[in-house]
């Protein structure tokens, strides 16, 4: 059994004013949160060292995965789970650092397609192996079979939450 931690005192202090039923949720929910937010601290402090955010690297990840292809702004917002201005935002940013080109659409006069170049390619690599002892960790306390079963678990959390094609997000 693991320590208690700072979610526990949280968690305890409010129960202490609502039914122990309506706290229960957050045993899991806010310790995934707060899980969140040091993986993110991690990746920012990872990518920054080349000048990148986190949303940056997953622009770059989505158009490296693509293959050769090329993919329309609208495919990465939606892939990303980013609103159109945000997509933007950060295409403008990733295009005036040389890591990604906007085409026109060949058969759409006013669509725009994009691409990583050679450069993008590299700063994406060299900030995912950056952030890969980060990664390693946040894992650390966690054998292989309990990170297996969490795997599972999240996955099927996830599941869950999110009803679209599995590379959806």
């Amino acid at each position: 059994m693991a320590e208690k931690d700072w979610t526990d005192a949280l968690l305890e202090r409010l129960a202490a004013t609502r039914p122990r039923k309506e706290v229960e949720p957050y045993q899991v929910t806010a310790r995934i949160a707060r899980i969140g937010l040091h993986i993110a601290r991690l990746q920012d402090e990872a990518f920054g060292r080349f000048g990148l955010n986190r949303g940056e690297v997953g622009v770059l990840g989505a158009l490296l995965h693509a293959g050769s292809a090329q993919l329309s702004p609208t495919q990465l917002f939606k892939g990303l789970m980013l609103s159109s201005a945000g997509i933007t935002s950060r295409l403008d940013r990733l295009e005036r650092a040389g890591y990604v080109k906007r085409s026109r659409h060949p058969e759409d006069r006013r669509g725009v397609l994009v691409s990583i170049t050679e450069a993008g390619r590299k700063v994406f690599e060299q900030a995912v192996a950056a952030d890969l002892d980060g990664e390693i960790g946040v894992l650390a306390p966690l054998t292989r079979a309990d990170q297996r079963i969490l795997v599972s678990l999240l996955r099927k959390m996830l599941g869950g939450l999110e009803s679209e094609s599995p590379t959806a997000g």
